[in-house]
C-alpha cells in the first residue's frame, strides 16, 4: 500500500503513531480495537491497563522518560476517569495525548446510556481539546494535538473520536499519508534564545550580586540545563536549589548543590536561599511548594528569572528582571558574556558548610542497624544500588520528600521522576517509564498508602514482563499525615489515628496473589541484597520494606514568623 492510497481511520491512525518511533500505548477497553490491533501489526506494543487512571499515569510516565508523546486511550464511558488522570501530566509539563470514543451526533442529547460531555472534563486538564467528527478531520488534528503537546510548556491534549470506540473514525477513509511530523524532535522542541540586550542586562545585575543563590526548576530539567546550570553556578559562586522535579539536575553532592526548595526540603536549602540577596529562578515556575508559600526568597527578593514561557516572568515577585528563553541555550550565553569573573566565594562556602553539617546530622540514621527500619536508612541504599543511568519514579507525598532530600544523584544520567500531586502516580507511572526506558533499570518509590491505589495493575506488570523494581515504604498507614492528626486530636497518644492506619499488609503476599515476585524486608541488613536481586531480575519485583509510621521525612526550615 503506497502512502497515497485510500486506507481506513484505524491503519492511517497505527501507521501514523508508528512513524513517530512511538514503542507502546495504554488503554482501558474497549476503545479503538482496529486501531490497537493495526499498532500491534507496527510493531507498537498495547498495554491493557486495569483502569483508565492508570492507563494516564502510564503514559504519562512513559512520555516523561521519553520526551515525546505518551498516548492513552478510553471508550466514551471512561473518558471522566481518563481526564482525572490527566491532573498530574498537566501538573507535571508531561505531552500526554488521550484518547476518547462518544457515541454519534443522533445520540447526544437524548439521555443515552453512560453519555456526558466530553468538552468540560479535559478543559482543566489539556492545551489542546477537540472533536473529531470524521476521518478526513484526522491527520490535520492529530497533528495539532501532537505539535500542541510539546510546544511551549509541554501538556496534555486530547482527542474525541465520534463513535462509542471511536470506531465512525476508525471504518472512515483517508488518502493522506500517515504522518505526524516531518522530523522527530523531543521538548523541548524549540529553543528560542532570549534577547541579546536582556542576557547582557542579566549578566550586569547577577555579577553586581553578592548573595547569589539559583533556584532550577521542572522547565530547566525538560531542557536539559544541568550542565550549563552547573557551569554558570560555578562561575559566579552560587549555591543551586532544585525544585522537588528537577532534583536529579546536577549531581546533589556537589559541593554548591544545596538541596530542593520550598515546602518538600531539608532545612539547609531554605535556610541558604532565604539569606541571599538576589535570586536568579531558571526555569522555575516560582509556585507556593518551591518557595514555601512566597517565603523562600522573600517577597521582596531582587529576582532574575530565565524562563521560556512569558508569562510565569514575574507571576510571584514583583522585583523581577526577566531574561525569555530557552533555559539550556541561554544560559549557554549568559556563560559567554560573563567570562570567568573573579568572585567572593564565602557565600558559596557558608551554604556548603550548612549542607555539610545537615548531612552529618543524618549519619546516623543512614547507619542505623537495628529496627525498625529508618526510612534514611532505606534511601541511602538505593542510592547506592541505583545504576549510573538508573530511573526512580516517586509518589507524592513523603514519597516525594523522602526521594527528594535524601536519595542522591550523579547528575550525567540518572532519571528523577516525580507525581506532581497525585497520589498512587508513581506505581502506575513506573510501569510506563519502564516502557520507555529502553533498557535502563526503573525503581518505584511508594508508600503503601499510594501503592493501594492501583494494586491491579501487578497484574498488568506480570503479563507484559514489564521488569520495574517496586519499594514500598509500607509503615501501615498515612504517615505524612500523623503529626495533623495528633495536633488536632490535643496530642493524646492514639486518639483519631483511626483516620490515617490501615493494614499492616504483607505486600509479598499480595504480589504473589498476582504471579509477582516479591522480597519481604524487616531488618536493615536486608535492604541491599533485595535492592541488588529486585534490579538484577527481568520481572517486576516487589520488595515490601516493613518501616513505622511515627518516624518524620525531613522537615523545610521557615523563616521566624513577625
Amino acid at each position: 500500500m503506497s502512502d497515497r492510497a485510500q486506507m481506513n481511520g484505524a491503519e492511517w491512525l497505527a501507521r501514523a503513531l508508528a512513524s513517530t518511533g512511538m514503542s507502546h500505548v495504554f488503554f482501558i477497553e474497549s476503545t479503538l480495537r482496529r486501531t490497537l490491533l493495526a499498532l500491534s501489526d507496527q510493531g507498537v506494543k498495547p498495554i491493557l491497563a486495569h483502569s483508565e487512571k492508570a492507563a494516564a499515569y502510564m503514559a504519562d510516565g512513559y512520555a516523561r522518560v521519553a520526551g515525546r508523546p505518551g498516548i492513552c486511550m478510553s471508550q466514551s464511558v471512561g473518558a471522566a476517569n481518563l481526564a482525572a488522570g490527566l491532573q498530574d501530566s498537566y501538573l507535571g509539563r508531561a505531552p500526554v495525548i488521550a484518547f476518547t470514543g462518544r457515541k454519534e451526533p443522533s445520540y447526544q442529547h437524548r439521555n443515552s446510556y453512560q453519555e456526558v460531555a466530553h468538552a468540560p472534563l479535559f478543559q482543566a486538564v489539556t492545551k489542546f481539546s477537540a472533536p473529531v467528527e470524521s476521518t478526513a478531520e484526522l491527520p490535520r488534528l492529530l497533528r495539532h494535538a501532537w505539535r500542541a503537546a510539546l510546544a511551549e510548556t509541554s501538556r496534555p491534549t486530547h482527542l474525541d473520536f465520534n463513535g462509542l470506540q471511536g470506531d465512525v473514525i476508525e471504518l472512515g477513509m483517508t488518502g493522506e499519508p500517515p504522518v505526524i511530523e516531518m522530523e522527530q524532535r523531543g521538548v523541548p522542541v524549540h529553543r528560542p534564545l532570549a534577547d541579546e540586550r536582556d542576557i547582557a542586562r542579566a549578566g550586569e545585575i547577577l555579577l553586581g550580586a553578592k548573595r547569589l543563590a539559583i533556584v532550577a526548576g521542572d522547565a530547566a530539567l525538560i531542557s536539559q540545563a544541568g550542565s550549563e546550570i552547573l557551569a554558570l553556578a560555578e562561575a559566579l559562586s552560587a549555591p543551586i536549589a532544585t525544585t522537588l522535579g528537577a532534583r536529579a539536575l546536577i549531581p546533589t553532592r556537589h559541593r554548591l548543590a544545596i538541596g530542593v526548595a520550598g515546602s518538600y526540603s531539608a532545612p539547609p536549602a531554605n535556610r541558604i536561599v532565604h539569606s541571599a540577596d538576589m535570586v536568579l529562578f531558571i526555569g522555575c515556575d516560582t509556585g507556593d511548594q518551591v518557595t514555601l508559600n512566597w517565603q523562600i526568597p522573600p517577597i521582596d527578593t531582587r529576582i532574575v528569572q530565565i524562563e521560556p514561557d512569558p508569562l510565569e516572568i514575574g507571576r510571584s515577585y514583583p522585583n523581577t528582571v526577566g531574561v525569555c528563553g530557552d533555559p539550556k541555550t541561554t544560559v549557554a550565553r549568559l556563560l559567554q558574556i560573563i567570562g570567568k569573573p573573579v568572585r567572593d566565594s564565602s557565600y558559596a562556602e557558608e551554604a556548603a558548610r550548612i549542607v555539610s553539617d545537615w548531612r552529618a546530622t543524618m549519619q546516623p540514621l543512614i547507619e542505623k542497624n537495628t529496627g525498625p527500619i529508618a526510612v534514611e536508612r532505606l534511601c541511602a541504599e538505593i542510592t547506592k544500588a541505583l545504576p549510573q543511568d538508573g530511573i526512580i519514579v516517586a509518589d507524592t507525598g513523603y514519597s516525594g520528600i523522602w526521594t527528594g532530600t535524601m536519595i542522591d544523584f550523579n547528575g550525567a544520567g540518572q532519571t528523577y521522576q516525580r507525581a506532581a500531586g497525585s497520589l498512587g502516580w508513581a506505581f502506575p507511572a513506573s510501569l510506563g517509564a519502564t516502557c520507555a526506558a529502553a533498557g535502563r533499570r526503573v525503581v518505584c518509590f511508594t508508600g503503601d498508602g499510594g501503592f493501594y491505589y492501583h494494586l491491579p495493575e501487578l497484574e498488568s506488570a506480570r503479563r507484559y514482563k514489564i521488569p520495574t523494581t517496586i519499594v514500598i515504604n509500607n509503615n501501615s498507614g498515612f504517615g505524612q499525615n500523623l503529626t495533623g492528626v495528633h495536633r488536632l486530636s490535643g496530642n493524646r497518644p492514639g486518639r483519631g489515628e483511626e483516620l490515617i492506619r490501615f493494614g499492616p499488609t504483607d505486600f509479598t503476599e499480595v504480589a504473589k496473589s498476582f504471579g509477582v515476585r516479591g522480597i519481604r524486608v524487616e531488618r536493615p541488613e536486608q535492604i541491599a541484597p533485595a535492592l541488588a536481586d529486585a534490579l538484577r531480575a527481568d520481572e517486576p519485583v516487589v520488595v515490601d520494606v516493613v518501616t513505622d509510621l511515627e518516624p518524620r521525612a525531613p522537615e523545610p526550615w521557615s523563616p521566624a514568623q513577625r
